[in-house]
């Protein structure tokens, strides 16, 4: 099991999402986010898939393949923080990946066979790491930030998303 992180460890910014797995299993929370996201896509429509629940929000296959992106990210800064890469990363700015991501061109089984993939990807990095790797701490967007607190805020942001999709979109 990976130690919930202290909040040293992270930017209280990102409080909002560790919140979310607090008490739980992290691997067990990534493991479940599968479930919860396949079946959430594969009981909308096309149509629906392609909804945003305002004007200039983004669709739900752009939340998908932001959740995506950004899951992609944190885990290359826990590779990097995990092998002691002492680098200072750079922050990305999500609005602008989502007009270039093509999402909603896409099929949502693709989309869904690539976040299973990527997913299977993230739990595979974290349950491989050891407690000394999950301790390292590295810099990205100007904070400190710990490889464990990576595998907490990937989980969080996800379900901080699944949760405005099923309260804002449906």
């Amino acid at each position: 099991m990976i130690p919930f992180p202290e909040t040293k460890e992270y930017n209280p910014y990102f409080d909002q999402y560790i919140q979310y797995i607090k008490g739980k299993d992290v691997l067990v929370a990534l493991s479940e986010g599968v479930a919860e996201v396949n079946e959430l896509v594969a009981s909308l429509t096309e149509d629906q898939l392609k909804s945003a629940y305002a004007e200039g929000k983004w669709t739900i296959k752009e939340v998908l393949q932001h959740i995506m992106d950004t899951e992609r990210i944190f885990c290359n800064r826990a590779l990097r923080f995990a092998r002691n890469d002492k680098t200072d990363l750079p922050g990305f700015e999500q609005d602008d990946y989502v007009p270039f991501s093509g999402a909603n061109e896409r099929n949502s089984m693709e989309l869904l066979r690539e976040y299973n993939a990527i997913r299977q990807a993230t739990i595979t990095l974290f349950q491989g790491f050891s407690d000394e790797m999950l301790a390292r701490v590295g810099v990205a967007s100007g904070n400190e930030m710990s490889v464990r607190a990576l595998a907490y805020i990937a989980a969080g942001h996800e379900k901080h998303h699944v949760k405005v999709i099923n309260e804002r979109y449906l």
